[in-house]
């Protein structure tokens, strides 16, 4: 099995990734929003998005998003093919969808939807934090795309605040914010040990 960024030779495989999808939202009776081949062909055209094959055989997918002018990125429709379920393909491809995302597009937040206890999961492994919707994109192109969810009414009557989905956001600034705090710990305890190494050698000359 291989997992790789998706190109316009893989659009023979659309139709198989909208079924699946579709099959997906109607087993688990939670919302999916629901793609036509053509919006998923665009995304392989473009180089947004991540194909699990095993041989010619369709495994895995799943794509990107860009909303608020690259300001925000979603990676959406993780989904795996019934015959490749419970063998931990979905956590590869996410994994592998959120690197590419983090590659092309550095400074973007990338955001998740989701009612899926797993994929809550792999998003906080990858360093996702669960937010209100109001910090996720305001772009209305995106909550457009859940109309076909049918969790939709919610949002509707929330005003877009919540719905049964849970909200995650991975933000590149805190990551570098963390960063530079760990740095400065870490001189400081450095600090505090050549100090203290400082003072026990003047205390054995004195």
């Amino acid at each position: 099995m291989e997992i790789i960024i998706a190109d316009k030779s893989h659009s023979i495989y659309a139709d198989i990734i909208c079924k699946t999808i579709e099959d997906s939202a109607n087993v688990r009776g939670t919302g999916i929003a629901r793609r036509t081949p053509e919006y998923i062909i665009t995304r392989m055209k473009n180089g947004n998005a991540v194909i699990a094959l095993d041989g010619n055989n369709f495994v895995g997918f799943c794509y990107i998003e860009k909303w608020d002018h690259g300001k925000f990125v979603a990676n959406s429709g993780l989904i795996v093919h019934p015959n490749y379920r419970g063998k931990g393909v979905a956590k590869l491809i996410k994994k592998k969808v959120f690197e590419h995302s983090r590659t092309k597009f550095p400074e973007a937040k990338v955001f998740s939807i989701t009612t899926g206890l797993p994929v809550m999961k792999m998003n906080s492994e990858l360093g996702y934090k669960p937010v209100t919707f109001s910090e996720l994109t305001k772009d209305q192109s995106f909550w457009k795309g859940c109309q076909t969810c049918k969790n939709y009414d919610v949002l509707q009557r929330t005003s877009q605040s919540m719905c049964l989905c849970t909200g995650m956001l991975y933000d590149p600034n805190s990551e570098v914010k963390n960063k530079k705090k760990v740095k400065e710990n870490v001189f400081k305890r450095l600090k505090r040990i050549k100090q203290n190494t400082f003072l026990k050698k003047n205390k054995k000359n004195s």
